[in-house]
């Protein structure tokens, strides 16, 4: 098992504790694409954590322009990548246990690598986010991968929680579209035709939802004077590959090669079954 080394400060007991995943929210996943799991994280936990996330991100989007000035993308949310590379106290946050180990049991693999963090904070008045699916920009070579969504408090309908497609991994128009007032135009006009359900539901404090890399989901405008504040932990198999790139932007900077397993070291193994010693 790998021993990863945590900064000095205060972790709270549910950032490693275990949280139960029944067999039946593991059947709900795969077949859903998605899972909602309320009392991951105390208030204790969110606001200790949630104080340095925000400081980050006010301190990195401090150049954003006007909202009115954005495209749809840019409306939609600030986002901040890979908090975890500057601030010992958000990595601990990213590190922890909990949440790592309830992906594994969620994608059923021997463990989970970090892919990476963002934060999504949605601006009062923030735009709506369209429907898309994370995994067009990632050249992974399977589907095991998924996104923690964690806002650091309740999220109204107001205020543009993340809403799912239900079952939407398994339809394959609209993999190809980045996300864009194009993509919502598409998916919309596909999933009428698909006759899914949509799952739009708030979100309580504590709540999390876990979604694979191919589900669409979208999230509405925030229409309140407070911002959406949201952190995100994206983790893939232990053992993901790299694959080809298939488009524009999964073309980057890789420090693996096509084929080979994704261990570059900022790509640590976040969680690892632990293997019964011989007796």
């Amino acid at each position: 098992m790998t021993v990863l080394v945590r900064a000095s400060g205060s972790g709270a007991p549910d950032i490693d504790s275990e949280y139960r995943i029944s067999a039946e929210q593991v059947a709900r996943f795969r077949k859903d694409g998605y899972i909602k799991l309320k009392g991951v994280f105390s208030k204790e936990t969110l606001d200790a954590y949630g104080a340095e996330i925000t400081r980050l991100v006010l301190e990195q989007s401090r150049d954003a322009q006007p909202l009115e000035q954005r495209n749809t993308y840019g409306k939609a949310f600030l986002q901040v990548i890979n908090l975890w590379r500057h601030s010992d106290i958000v990595r601990e946050f990213v590190f922890g246990q909990r949440l790592a180990r309830i992906v594994t049991e969620l994608l059923q693999t021997e463990g989970v690598r970090l892919f990476h963090d963002q934060a999504l904070y949605k601006e009062p008045s923030g735009g709506y986010t369209p429907w898309h699916m994370d995994q067009f920009y990632w050249p992974l070579a399977t589907d095991r991968v998924a996104t923690a969504w964690i806002p650091l408090h309740a999220v109204p309908v107001e205020q543009g929680p993340l809403m799912f497609s239900v079952g939407s991994q398994r339809i394959k128009v609209g993999r190809d579209v980045e996300i864009s007032d194009e993509s919502e135009r598409v998916m919309n006009e596909r999933l009428k035709v698909s006759n899914l359900p949509v799952d739009e539901t708030p979100f309580d404090l504590g709540e999390v939802s876990i979604h694979l890399g191919r589900t669409f989901h979208r999230a509405g405008p925030n229409s309140t004077p407070r911002p959406r504040e949201v952190m995100t932990v994206i983790y893939m198999d232990r053992d993901m590959r790299l694959a080809a790139p298939k488009n524009k932007h999964q073309m980057d900077n890789w420090n693996t090669k096509v084929g080979d397993i994704i261990a570059s070291p900022l790509n640590p193994i976040l969680y690892e079954k632990r293997v019964p010693a011989p007796v």
